[in-house]
């Protein structure tokens, strides 16, 4: 693992760093904020999941995270969105190919050689982090803003006892009925809409739930509003009767604006749960 830059922020230090991916067969960057309680012993950490066009550096520089993990003694991992470099299959449109992982394991030529970033999220980045950095692994959240928030829900509720507790910004919530979905998952996964189901979190709601909280924000003028499909995980909540804040932010679109203005209130909500012995 390359160290690529370590800045000290709020009393402790955030950092960039390069491996070789075994996963998606290239290298892979990720950001990794440690609070100064990490000096002393293992912290709690929480996921920050991004979205399309995004790399580690954009929720890194724009969010305002750190101050909040700061103050609650969590570390927060920035992982990048997709593979990237030469020879990864790549795409014209911005919301498919490099920028465009879609957090699944692709199945389909020509993305299967790379795209597998189910496996680097939810396995390989977790191992390399618990073996170099002083880390809580028993104590994990995860969050996201859009295609990221579609990846925290269906991570959550598709690994039982990982995550203590889930939020999203804006996610994606019901892909396999929206342009922002099916396009992706059937050029990744292929025709059989079967295999899509584990990342649709609406229809993992319904199904199975998570066991924790949740908490939801998304903003009442967010221009992709009909891509979102809020209504449809709103619904699989009421149905489940999940314990869960939805919560319609009046004026709010869908930018890094809006993402940081409700950021203190996301890191104390997993702050709850992480710390709930």
């Amino acid at each position: 693992m390359e160290t690529l830059a370590e800045n000290r922020a709020f009393g402790g230090i955030q950092g960039v760093y390069r491996h070789a991916s075994s996963a998606t067969n290239c290298d892979m960057t990720f950001g990794l904020f440690l609070p100064e309680e990490a000096t002393d012993g293992p912290v709690p950490l929480l996921w920050y999941l991004s979205g399309l066009t995004c790399t580690h550096e954009n929720a890194m520089t724009k969010a305002g995270a750190q101050a909040w993990c700061a103050e609650q003694g969590i570390a927060m991992v920035f992982p990048d969105t997709s593979p990237r470099g030469e020879g990864v299959a790549n795409d014209e449109a911005y919301d498919l190919g490099q920028g465009a992982g879609f957090y699944v394991n692709a199945t389909q030529d020509p993305w299967a050689p790379h795209f597998q970033m189910w496996d680097y999220v939810a396995e390989e980045l977790p191992a390399l982090l618990a073996e170099n950095f002083n880390l809580d692994m028993a104590r994990q959240g995860i969050t996201g803003h859009s295609m990221g928030g579609h990846g925290a829900l269906t991570l959550a509720m598709n690994l039982p006892g990982r995550f203590r507790s889930v939020s999203a910004f804006a996610p994606i919530c019901n892909p396999t009925a929206s342009d922002w979905g099916r396009k992706q998952l059937g050029a990744y996964l292929g025709a059989d809409e079967s295999l899509w189901t584990k990342h649709d979190a609406a229809l993992m709601m319904r199904d199975v739930g998570f066991d924790g909280p949740v908490l939801i924000d998304t903003g009442t003028a967010d221009q992709f509003g009909d891509l979102l499909k809020t209504e449809a995980l709103a619904s699989a909540i009421a149905e489940r009767r999940q314990e869960a804040s939805l919560r319609m932010q009046k004026g709010y679109d869908h930018s890094y604006f809006f993402v940081s203005t409700f950021m203190e209130e996301h890191v104390s909500f997993h702050a709850d749960a992480l710390y709930r012995e």
